[in-house]
């Protein structure tokens, strides 16, 4: 039998900064989100370890080669400074202000915002990140937007740092060039809310999995995938026989955010079940009014085998703008929906 050593400790890290949202860039309503293809697709290293040898991932028609710098590819922690990113340009997006991919960093204030602690270590592995963020390379059929780009292009395009006291002083902030395919997809609202507990999931295979939840289970009441078909979406270097053993320790803890996992050995299948802590964004005064009856079965029509109501909470929730028509403009959006992703 195989022992875990994590089992002695509590499946979800402690929620260092219980009062985060006082320092969200003065942004008070700044809600996770992440790009839906960096959760669809395994573009990060689950490794603690550099991972210098480049990864090839093909899903169907969907392809996707990430070539690393000398520092290794980027990792599923380094992504909390995009996260971070996408998170506050959505926030300017509803409130109607204007946005480019540059995005300036407190220092502070990110490493609260990822629940990370604010010691000198952290702020040194955020320059690191940035370096490899920067420096990993993306080849991909994967459309972003309305855009397939198959030309090489990193996660971010450039980073500017400032320290205090020169360079051995604490790095104050820094400022990142998001990539075009990322700011494309942002700009196309191609992005999904996260569970504040992300950050407080302990293990790389943890976070992945509730990505991939997230993605595909959405606020339907479950969802099922082969654990073959979950390891390759994952991107996971374990063998298929520790990958069962890691699912079944998670479905054992049923700790993940947002979902219970239960994993059914003879089928050889997992199963997640929504927890109904989602709930489609509330009416606000102004903002989109209830749909008409008929809108929801021509919906139906225009988007067969999604979940209508999963649909209208996604709209209602990346809608900047009230638009003249909801019903039509809602169908609309089921098309374009289904035109790129087909059935679920």
């Amino acid at each position: 039998m195989v022992t875990d050593n994590t089992n002695a400790l509590a499946p979800l890290l402690p929620d260092r900064h219980p009062q985060h949202d006082l320092f969200i860039c003065d942004v008070a309503d700044a809600i996770l989100k992440d790009v839906m293809q960096h959760m669809e697709h395994p573009f990060y290293s689950l490794s603690k370890k550099p991972e210098t040898s480049v990864k090839r991932y093909r899903n169907g028609e969907n392809w996707l080669e990430i070539t690393p710098s000398v520092k290794g590819l980027a990792t599923i922690y380094d992504k909390d400074i995009l996260i971070y990113c996408i998170s506050q340009i959505m926030a300017k997006l509803k409130q109607g202000e204007r946005v480019s991919p540059r995005v300036r960093i407190n220092s502070r204030e990110l490493l609260i915002f990822t629940n990370r602690g604010t010691s000198g270590r952290e702020y040194q592995s955020l320059l690191d990140a940035l370096d490899r963020l920067e420096g990993t390379r993306i080849r991909t059929n994967i459309v972003s937007g309305d855009e397939e780009q198959i030309d090489g292009f990193g996660l971010i395009d450039a980073s500017s740092i400032r320290r205090k006291h020169g360079m051995d002083g604490r790095l104050l902030w820094c400022e990142v060039k998001l990539s075009d395919w990322v700011f494309n997809a942002i700009r196309k609202e191609e992005v999904l809310t996260l569970h504040r507990d992300y950050f407080r999931l302990r293990k790389p295979i943890e976070r992945r999995v509730y990505e991939i939840a997230r993605k595909h289970c959405g606020q339907q009441k479950t969802w099922r995938i082969t654990l073959a078909k979950l390891l390759l979406k994952t991107g996971s270097q374990s063998p298929e026989k520790r990958f069962r053993q890691m699912i079944r320790q998670l479905a054992q803890h049923d700790h993940l955010p947002d979902y219970h996992v239960a994993f059914d050995d003879e089928a050889d299948m997992v199963i997640f079940k929504n927890r109904g802590t989602m709930f489609p964004a509330p009416l606000a005064e102004g903002r989109i009014s209830p749909l008409q009856p008929d809108t929801y079965e021509n919906a139906r029509l225009a988007a067969p085998g999604w979940d209508i109501h999963f649909l209208e909470a996604e709209w209602r929730d990346w809608t900047v703008e009230p638009p003249r028509n909801a019903d039509r403009a809602f169908v609309g959006f089921c098309q374009k929906w289904f035109e790129k992703r087909g059935r679920p």
